[in-house]
């Protein structure tokens, strides 16, 4: 408990100390220990317990989860009954995801979130980028500090949470679906990672943890840049020359890109660029842009040869004309032609 304790507290310190924490906890060791972490960083720590109802019982162990926090020192916990539909046909578990961190957002009354993810879900994450082929972001793992959401267990081994739970008698639920392999992170868990260890006879959890650490680094110094550029690059509105070519008011039309400005980048920042300002056009609505999209939209740059709008999520668009990338809105036919 105590290695635990000092992740969170170093945690607490480096983002501000703030009096008041919310606990994500589904009631397994990881989510306990910190909870119990947390409580002795002395502020004051709310444990939000989430029941999605996707198995047996769910409202016990829930109910359960609330009575340890309780008894650990939290000034309050509470159980969010939600229900999980995949109605976007990404996957239950995703679905879940998507429901859980929903339901934290809405009920964390403005405070930080802490998440039990431990080194060994930070080494999953980044297998699970790879075989999924996800591009750098995916293979950079979890940050410590994404507001509003703070992982200060990162560092820490799923084995020494469970060890400190042991330590102080603390009884905590091991969720069927951790098991279950239907799930790629379950198959990870079990099969991947062990074998790995035998190829390289030793624990190489904290290595490809490490190994994350190492790519968000270089990431976030790439996406730094991208910001900057982009901010240089966007023409807001459209130049009234582009907007008389394309028979439209300025006013009407959306942020564009200079096409000869984006071909002098390299491509790692010009993906870069063409994503955020894509989904700065496209705001909450915009789902992540997958690799066949990305694509499209640099050969726009790269390899122009007269071609059509690139679809994106939520029926966006985006076209050259005139030497320049224009971001189409759902159903704007006229700007689409």
């Amino acid at each position: 408990m105590w290695e635990v304790t000092r992740a969170v507290r170093t945690w607490w310190e480096n983002h501000g100390q703030p009096e008041a924490l919310c606990v994500a906890l589904s009631g397994g060791a990881d989510s306990l220990a910190l909870t119990a972490g947390a409580i002795r960083t002395g502020a004051q720590v709310t444990a939000l317990i989430v029941d999605h109802q996707l198995q047996e019982g769910s409202a016990d162990v829930a109910a359960h989860a609330a009575q340890q926090a309780r008894q650990l020192g939290c000034v309050d916990a509470r159980v969010i009954t939600v229900t999980v539909t995949d109605s976007a046909k990404q996957g239950m578990e995703a679905a879940a995801r998507a429901v859980r961190y929903q339901a934290l957002e809405q009920h964390r009354a403005g405070q930080p979130v802490l998440l039990g993810h431990t080194q060994d879900d930070q080494a999953e994450t980044l297998l699970l980028g790879l075989v999924r082929g996800s591009g750098p972001r995916a293979i950079a793992g979890m940050r410590e500090w994404d507001a509003p959401w703070g992982r200060p267990l990162l560092g820490v081994p799923r084995a020494v949470t469970r060890a400190a739970c042991a330590e102080h008698g603390i009884d905590y639920w091991d969720d069927p679906h951790n098991e279950d392999p239907r799930f790629a992170r379950v198959r990870i868990r079990h099969e991947l990672l062990p074998l790995l260890r035998d190829i390289a006879n030793a624990d190489v959890t904290a290595a490809i943890a490490r190994t994350a650490e190492l790519v968000a680094q270089d990431t976030d110094h790439l996406d730094a840049m991208a910001a900057t550029l982009l901010e240089q690059l966007a023409e807001k509105p459209v130049t009234e020359t582009a907007a008389a070519a394309l028979a439209q008011p300025a006013a009407d039309l959306p942020t564009s890109l200079p096409t000869q400005d984006l071909s002098e980048l390299p491509l790692p920042l010009l993906s870069r660029v063409l994503r955020s300002w894509v989904h700065s056009c496209g705001g909450a609505d915009m789902a992540e842009l997958n690799y066949v999209q990305l694509q499209e939209l640099q050969r726009l740059v790269t390899d122009w040869s007269g071609q059509g709008p690139v679809a994106l999520p939520a029926d966006n668009r985006v076209a050259r004309r005139h030497n320049k990338l224009l971001f189409l809105p759902k159903n704007d036919e006229k700007l689409g032609k």
